[in-house]
């Protein structure tokens, strides 16, 4: 009766997560936008997001509970995006307006004529979406814009670095999210505290932007966002996420690391005066992908840090090499059995505070009792 009762509230609360997305439009369907927080600096911004036509709910279908969240999921699986909508993005006096590709993508690149605020790192911009035969659409926005406290940049990867994925286990990895405990949560241990203490620096004031990067397509966004919620992750500001684009022609996505590498391009010149952190697992490609940054780079990466999944001698090995080609540069690859390795370079490279080390190891320790004591 209980794993039926745990299965019973995993199905419940992924359904109600995967419904979310639907409860803006009331049930009243029609055109519906979906923007994804943004970033950018005082020079530029960027925001991405999807517009969609999606059907209306019926009137015998209840306003809350399961049957809701199952029929306004069914409504996300159906509905598609709405190719040649105008999108208006506007930020305090700044203001562009473009149009959504054929799969409902719009994306703004916003220069900044008028200056934004300073004091703050989070703002808020208008959109206002209109096309043909549809009601216009009015929502807003989230834009992280670092502080000028902000002395680094962080690239995480998120698959196996921040969370244990197994690519062939995603059934298993969201029955940990939504049933197991915190500390049985797919998050490594540590990573929150860990997180947190990049974000806040060695001043514990700093606020340098995190920007994660996935291998999964933006049809789980909401999922990841529950996820860093859950774990008291830093949200950092953005989840980049692959726009696969299957189709006949082309029935794969585009590779991850194609992916990862374009987006660290993007953040380095974007983030041009500042450093970076770049953090990865030995399981994938980030090894070889973010030495070669460090070299096409000189003096702009300051530490890698890598996460060792698994025991493979062969993949040491060939870290290690990397390691030792990047000895003649100011980069640091720190290959860590867990979080605590890192926090500890990351303390005595001046990256964190001692308060953050300290909390690294209270939460591995408190993580490590936890589950030694079920």
């Amino acid at each position: 009766m209980k794993v039926l009762r745990q299965w019973s509230s995993f199905v419940k609360r992924l359904t109600h997560v995967m419904a979310k997305p639907m409860k803006r439009d009331f049930g009243r369907g029609g055109m519906m936008v979906h923007p994804y927080r943004g970033y950018g600096s005082q020079r530029e911004i960027f925001v991405m997001g999807r517009v969609f036509r999606q059907a209306a709910l019926g009137r015998a279908i209840p306003r809350r509970g399961m049957l809701r969240d199952t029929a306004d999921v069914a409504r996300r699986i159906f509905r598609r995006g709405l190719s040649g909508a105008a999108v208006e993005l506007t930020l305090g006096g700044n203001q562009l307006c473009v149009s959504t590709d054929r799969d409902g993508y719009f994306y703004v690149h916003l220069p900044i004529s008028h200056p934004l605020p300073i004091d703050v790192s989070w703002h808020v911009a208008d959109i206002r979406v209109q096309a043909e035969g549809q009601r216009p659409v009015h929502t807003q926005v989230e834009i992280y814009v670092p502080p000028p406290e902000a002395d680094l940049v962080v690239i995480s990867d998120i698959d196996d670095t921040v969370m244990f994925t197994g690519v062939a286990e995603k059934l298993k990895m969201l029955y940990r999210l939504f049933v197991r405990k915190p500390h049985r949560r797919t998050a490594f241990p540590g990573v929150a505290s860990l997180y947190q203490a990049l974000h806040r620096g060695a001043s514990d004031k700093a606020e340098r932007p995190i920007l994660y990067v996935s291998r999964g397509p933006w049809a789980i966004y909401e999922m990841l966002e529950a996820f860093f919620q859950l774990n008291r992750i830093p949200v950092g500001p953005i989840l980049f996420l692959r726009e696969w684009g299957i189709s006949w022609r082309h029935p794969w996505p585009r590779r991850a690391e194609a992916h990862k590498r374009d987006l660290i391009d993007h953040m380095l010149a974007l983030f041009d005066d500042l450093p970076c952190i770049l953090i990865g697992d030995s399981g994938q490609h980030d090894p070889e992908v973010y030495s070669e940054v460090v070299r096409d780079y000189p003096g702009r990466i300051k530490a890698i840090y890598i996460r060792r999944v698994d025991q493979d001698p062969a993949r040491e090995e060939a870290i290690q090499n990397l390691r030792n080609e990047l000895a003649d540069t100011d980069c640091q690859l720190v290959l860590a059995a867990d979080s605590v390795l890192i926090a500890e370079h990351a303390h005595a490279e001046d990256y964190i505070s001692a308060r953050g080390l300290q909390a690294v190891k209270r939460d591995v320790y408190k993580s490590y009792q936890e589950a030694a004591s079920e």
